[in-house]
């Protein structure tokens, strides 16, 4: 009797220890230190204000809203994060959300689930993918102004910009960029030390290659941009005309820390990344390895010629959390955590490729967003996130695609006008399936190839063991939700019969 208790007692230890290991070492402690001067972790922001009354919902309202929301912040994830914070689970808070794409994908209503209406004006089924017709009618400005900037520029006017004039739009401002939100809290960054003082020439440039991208579209009127005698109407070949006329062009593949608040306490920079469970063992530990969600971009660096006029300007595109595919400036100042690196350099007829690859997609998501202007989000997420259309090209351009997480619903990209990009986003990896990323994306997403850069306190440390493990051959991955859950009932099951068994010998022996 005795014996068999002891056997109970140690068999349910091994199972529960194998269940606790399935969810995660609980004994992990999430490091608040080395903290980056003048930074504060959003917990520790978080300890000083949460109890003033209001702050929460206040913050929370902030987040959910705005142009400058984080990525996938759904009402899932504002629920799970008010409860962090309403518990004050400062480790939970350090590492939120810390799922896996395949968890964050019920939340997002990923496209294929919506529902959408039939031509006739009845509801389509749910799951059913019934959007409508490709639209062949001449677009208007007012169908796209949600989803595209223009500038001063319409659809309905042809007319010629003249860039060898100086830009004589404003300089940068932080209005409508910075945000203050009392108990010593704003929301937004400053300018940049030296891109906003190029603002004038960036705005003009950015509203000028989005509107050569929109000549492509149905019924648009045609402009046209002139630098140096050169004329142009895509924006490959505007690059091509400053080239040309002495200009100096190069475009980088730009990857970031992506800041998941862009807020500042009392002159602190916040540190507020996004976490994704990268489903990655790390080495000697039963954790997985918790990566945050990168951002990407391509951007443009324009010089002029020395010791002549010229355009000086500093533009970048990305498909946004605002739901735009577009160019746009670059003036803010980044906070130091979010780090930077380019991937690739693209100068010559490789910048001119690159960039009219960009083009091709403005005019793919455009096509989307007439097609589908309900799309949830904006069509982010389900149309992809920044990444995707950057390792789009990056595959077209190098074979090889490196970037983490790619969320497009490829049923979407359906369009045969756009065949062309159709072909690029299928032929990079999908995610929102829940498959295993290859490490190759995890770390070439990252903005820093030296882990010492990296001040975002315990990620160096789990990065090196990883990819050591990765590097020799002793990578290991986590089981996934099917086995974990599996393992769970059978471990059930086993204490259950265990206790069945006791019980039923201590019965006999008592009879």
């Amino acid at each position: 009797m005795q014996t068999s208790g002891i056997r109970l007692c140690a068999w349910s230890a091994i199972l529960s220890l194998a269940l606790v290991g399935c969810r995660g070492d609980a004994t992990y402690v999430v490091p608040e230190k080395p903290m980056p001067p003048n930074t504060i972790l959003l917990s520790g922001m978080m300890r000083e204000l949460s109890a003033t009354p209001g702050f929460t919902e206040a913050l929370l309202s902030q987040l959910n809203g705005g142009k400058q929301g984080p990525a996938l912040m759904s009402p899932a994830l504002i629920k799970t994060l008010r409860q962090m914070i309403l518990g004050k689970d400062w480790q939970g808070l350090d590492r939120f959300p810390g799922w896996t794409l395949s968890a964050i994908n019920p939340t997002v209503k990923i496209a294929g689930r919506i529902v959408a209406k039939k031509d006739d004006g009845t509801q389509g089924e749910e799951g059913v993918d019934e959007y409508a017709p490709i639209d062949d009618r001449p677009q208007s400005t007012a169908r796209i102004q949600p989803f595209f900037d223009l500038g001063p520029y319409t659809l309905e006017k042809a007319e010629t910009v003249d860039l060898d004039t100086p830009s004589t739009l404003p300089g940068f401002t932080s209005d409508g960029i910075v945000f203050q939100l009392g108990n010593g809290i704003a929301r937004g960054d400053g300018p940049n030390a030296s891109l906003a003082p190029l603002h004038a020439e960036s705005q003009r440039l950015a509203d000028v290659m989005n509107r050569l991208s929109a000549n492509a579209l149905t019924g648009a009127k045609t402009v046209t941009a002139t630098i140096g005698g050169h004329s142009a109407t895509t924006p490959q070949e505007l690059m091509a005309a400053l080239a040309a006329s002495g200009h100096t062009v190069t475009v980088y593949d730009a990857r970031y820390f992506a800041n998941f608040g862009h807020f500042h306490l009392n002159g602190q920079e916040v540190m507020m990344p996004f976490w994704m469970n990268s489903q990655i063992v790390i080495p000697g530990t039963n954790r997985s390895l918790l990566v945050p969600v990168s951002h990407a971009e391509y951007e443009w660096q324009i010089r002029a010629p020395k010791d002549k006029p010229g355009i000086n300007a500093s533009i970048s595109w990305y498909f946004g959390i605002d739901g735009k595919s577009q160019f746009r400036t670059m003036d803010t100042q980044d906070q130091a955590w979010v780090l930077g690196r380019h991937a690739h350099t693209y100068t010559d007829k490789d910048a001119i490729e690159v960039t009219r690859l960009v083009g091709r997609m403005i005019v793919a998501f455009l096509h989307q967003h007439i097609r589908r202007p309900d799309l949830p989000f904006g069509g982010y997420y389900p149309l992809g996130v920044c990444q995707d259309g950057v390792a789009a090209i990056e595959k077209k351009m190098t074979g090889k695609d490196t970037l983490f997480p790619n969320t497009a619903d490829i049923a979407l990209f359906d369009d045969p006008r756009d065949a062309e990009v159709n072909t690029m986003m299928a032929a990079i990896p999908k995610d929102h399936d829940g498959g295993e990323p290859d490490p190759e994306r995890i770390f070439g997403s990252l903005p820093t190839d030296d882990f010492n850069a990296i001040t975002i306190p315990g990620l160096a440390d789990d990065l090196t063991l990883v990819k050591t493990a990765w590097q020799d051959g002793s990578l290991e991955r986590t089981p996934s939700w099917m086995r974990r859950t599996m393992m769970r009932l059978f471990g059930a099951a086993a204490i259950g019969l265990l206790a069945w068994i006791v019980l039923w010998r201590r019965r006999r022996h008592t009879r």
